[in-house]
């Protein structure tokens, strides 16, 4: 089996030093693998992506040095796939509508008899209002609604997977607790600690955790890189590719890159943007030093 790498970013702001750290890992490894890099551009968030930062983002890749086979997969482009996967958890009654805002969502979670307020990997873990008004209503029976806030029933999509060990994955890097090698969990981790994730959302047709999965197992990804900011994700991933017979690739994150106040770079900080060193003189191999590669 070919080992295969991806970078995906986001068009929507420059590319900074974390993101450079993140390529070249994924580079690197597969070049010593005698494998593929893929660069593939995820650009779901119409409102927010825009072409030039697209133009941005192949400009700085190659004067790093970056090579990567053409044609470049773009998430606009695959819009219907993950339409007929968001179909076929609709039609196993997995989904269902939210209508529920962010004061929604926080309000009831902080309600008392609730206790504080979660927080998982999509922020405040949601308390499943509109799963509780949906109960008992067999939604399969018509067409998943368009434009609309789609969930998915954690619980529920647990209790289809009967093998224990499917809810696990190899780490080849590293959480942020240190967590490498085989990582488990439970049904039941899921369910308090995750929730009721969103897989489409209204301005999308689609959601970062139904594209990401959907997106590697096409381009054939053996191996994730990325950041440790995205672990606790990773389970929500699994669940996923468990749903829809996708492969569970090897997963490898790395530590993150962050500014002299500790804080982890955003695109936000165009001080630390590839673009500005280049400008100022530097070069790709004082980027490699720079982020300690």
């Amino acid at each position: 089996m070919t080992f295969v790498t991806r970078f995906a970013p986001s068009p929507t702001g420059p590319l900074h030093l974390g993101h450079a750290y993140s390529a070249m890992i994924a580079s690197d490894m597969a070049r010593s693998e005698h494998g593929r890099f893929l660069l593939r551009i995820e650009d779901i968030d119409r409102s927010r992506s825009r072409p030039h930062w697209e133009d941005q983002i192949y400009d700085d890749l190659n004067w790093l040095g970056l090579i990567w086979p053409e044609p470049v997969l773009r998430q606009s482009d695959r819009l219907s796939i993950y339409d007929r996967a968001l179909e076929r958890l609709w039609m196993k009654g997995l989904l269902y509508p939210c209508l529920c805002n962010r004061k929604d969502i926080a309000a009831a979670a902080s309600a008392p008899q609730e206790g504080a307020p979660l927080l998982g990997p999509d922020g405040i873990i949601y308390p499943g209002t509109c799963r509780k008004i949906n109960q008992g209503t067999d939604l399969s029976q018509n067409p998943h609604p368009r434009d609309q806030v789609l969930r998915l029933d954690v619980a529920m999509a647990c209790r289809t997977i009967l093998d224990p060990a499917k809810f696990q994955f190899l780490e080849l890097g590293s959480g942020p607790g240190g967590e490498t090698g085989t990582i488990a969990f439970t049904p039941d981790e899921l369910e308090t600690s995750v929730g009721d994730i969103v897989l489409a959302r209204r301005d999308m047709g689609t959601s970062y955790h139904l594209s990401v999965v959907l997106d590697d197992a096409a381009q054939g990804i053996t191996h994730v890189v990325r950041g440790q900011d995205l672990f606790e994700a990773t389970r929500i991933h699994v669940l996923l590719q468990v749903l829809l017979d996708l492969p569970t690739p090897a997963y490898y994150h790395h530590d993150l890159i962050r500014d002299d106040a500790g804080k982890r770079l955003a695109k936000r900080d165009d001080a630390r943007a590839i673009a500005k060193y280049r400008a100022d003189g530097a070069s790709p191999a004082d980027i490699r030093h720079m982020v300690g590669l």
